[in-house]
């Protein structure tokens, strides 16, 4: 009989990592190559110190352009979509049976939006808590029986 493979997801807007259980009391071990980190920026760190300015035709009311988005907030979408992305990889390869999502809450929106639904078929749940920072050998009880199930 073949071993049913969870996959478990730890992420927020900035790092994430897969962790696997293969069974009870298995326990769970980070996946080889799977877990990123981007280095943590503030708005001022991506933006030019001046914003630039619209083509007035000489009218004394040019004022700067302000983004239209957080320059953050879209750094961290595009890090959950290249997540997201990945997962899909192994899924498709056969690679995880079932997925546990624990992100904070923020992440955990973007990654339902970017999630295909093949992976969407496989999420046993969904923890709205950021976990990034707990130590592997204290998730199982951040993770209340799930994978038992």
């Amino acid at each position: 009989m073949k071993k049913t493979v969870t996959w478990v997801l730890i992420a927020d807007g900035a790092q994430a990592r897969v962790l696997e259980n293969t069974g009870p009391g298995k326990g769970l071990k980070q996946v080889e190559g799977l877990d990123w980190s981007m280095e943590t920026l503030q708005a001022r760190d991506l933006v030019t110190d001046r914003p630039g300015t619209r083509g007035g035709g000489g009218s004394p009311n040019r004022g700067g352009t302000v983004p239209r988005t957080d320059p953050v907030e879209y750094r961290e979408t595009e890090f959950v979509k290249s997540v997201a992305a990945e997962l899909d990889r192994h899924q498709q390869r056969g690679d995880f049976d079932r997925l546990v999502i624990a992100a904070a809450p923020v992440a955990l929106g973007d990654l339902r939006k970017a999630i295909s639904p093949a992976v969407q078929k496989t999420i046993l749940a969904e923890l709205n808590k950021d976990l990034t920072n707990i130590p592997t050998a204290q998730l199982d009880q951040h993770l209340d029986g799930i994978l038992a199930a």
